[in-house]
C-alpha cells in the first residue's frame, strides 16, 4: 500500500501543480506511476467541475462559467498539456525532417499553428462544457472525462517508442499493455455515475488517442512529453464533445 501512495504521489506531481508532499527513496519511475493517472486526473476534473458549477449557480453565463473552469485546470496543470498540444502542432506543422519537427517542439517560443490549435481546443472545450446546466452531470462530466483523458496518456506510452533518448518521454515507456488496461478500469470506476455517457466517449477518445500514434509514428518516429500532453488534451476536446451531444 505504501508503494501505490507514493506511486500516486509521483502522479499527482506529474500531472498537476498541486502540492503532493515528498517522495520517500527509492522513488518510483514515471512508469510505475502511469496507473494513477486517471485519479490525477479525476482531481483536476472535480477542482474544474465545482467551480463550473459554483460560478454558473451564481447567475453567471454558462459560457463564461466554462471559461473559468477550464482555466482553474490550466492553473492546476501548470498548463502542461496545453503546452504539449502547442509544441505538436508547431512541430508537425512545421515541416522539416525528424530532427527539425523535434527541435522546434523543443522551443520554448510558440508558433502560429500553436497559437491555433490551442485556442480551438479551449473553444471547443469551453463551449461544449457550457452545454450543460450547472449540476452532479456536469460535475461527473468533469470527473469522468478528466480521468479518460489522463488514461488516454497511456496509449502512446504503451505503443510508441520514445522519439529522444532524454526528457520524459525516454522515462515513459510502458512494456505491455497491462496498465494502460488498469487505468482504463480505474477510469471507467470513476465514471461510474455515467458509465453509459462515458464508455461510447472512451471509444471516440481511444481512436483520437491511436490516431495520434499514428500520426506521432510518422512524423518523429515515436512519443515524447508533448505528445503525452497533446494526446490529453484532443481526447480531453473530444470526450466533452461527445458528452454535449448525448447528454
Amino acid at each position: 500500500m505504501g508503494r501505490r501512495a507514493e506511486e500516486l504521489r509521483l502522479a499527482v506531481m506529474l500531472l498537476t501543480r498541486l502540492p503532493a508532499g515528498r517522495l520517500v527513496d527509492p522513488a518510483p519511475s514515471f512508469a510505475d506511476a502511469a496507473w494513477a493517472y486517471p485519479l490525477a486526473g479525476a482531481l483536476v476534473g472535480a477542482l474544474s467541475g465545482a467551480t463550473y458549477c459554483g460560478i454558473a449557480a451564481l447567475g453567471v453565463p454558462l459560457l463564461a462559467a466554462a471559461l473559468l473552469a477550464v482555466g482553474v485546470a490550466v492553473l492546476a496543470t501548470g498548463a502542461m498539456h496545453e503546452d504539449g498540444l502547442a509544441d505538436v502542432a508547431d512541430g508537425f506543422g512545421g515541416g522539416g525532417d525528424r530532427d527539425r519537427k523535434l527541435d522546434i517542439m523543443r522551443d520554448s517560443r510558440v508558433g502560429t499553428y500553436g497559437v491555433v490549435a490551442v485556442v480551438l481546443a479551449i473553444g471547443l472545450l469551453a463551449s461544449a462544457v457550457a452545454s450543460f446546466e450547472p449540476g452532479w452531470v456536469a460535475f461527473f462530466g468533469f470527473v469522468a472525462v478528466g480521468a479518460l483523458s489522463r488514461a488516454m496518456m497511456l496509449v502512446p506510452m504503451t505503443f510508441l517508442p520514445p522519439a529522444r533518448g532524454d526528457g520524459l518521454g525516454s522515462q515513459a515507456v510502458l512494456s505491455g499493455p497491462l496498465t494502460l488496461f488498469a487505468a482504463l478500469g480505474i477510469a471507467l470506476v470513476l465514471s461510474l455515475p455515467m458509465l453509459v455517457t462515458a464508455l461510447v466517449a472512451t471509444w471516440v477518445m481511444g481512436a483520437v488517442a491511436f490516431a495520434m500514434v499514428g500520426l506521432a509514428r510518422r512524423q518523429i518516429g515515436g512519443q515524447s512529453g508533448d505528445v503525452l500532453g497533446a494526446t490529453q488534451k484532443l481526447t480531453e476536446v473530444s470526450g466533452w464533445l461527445v458528452l454535449a451531444a448525448m447528454v
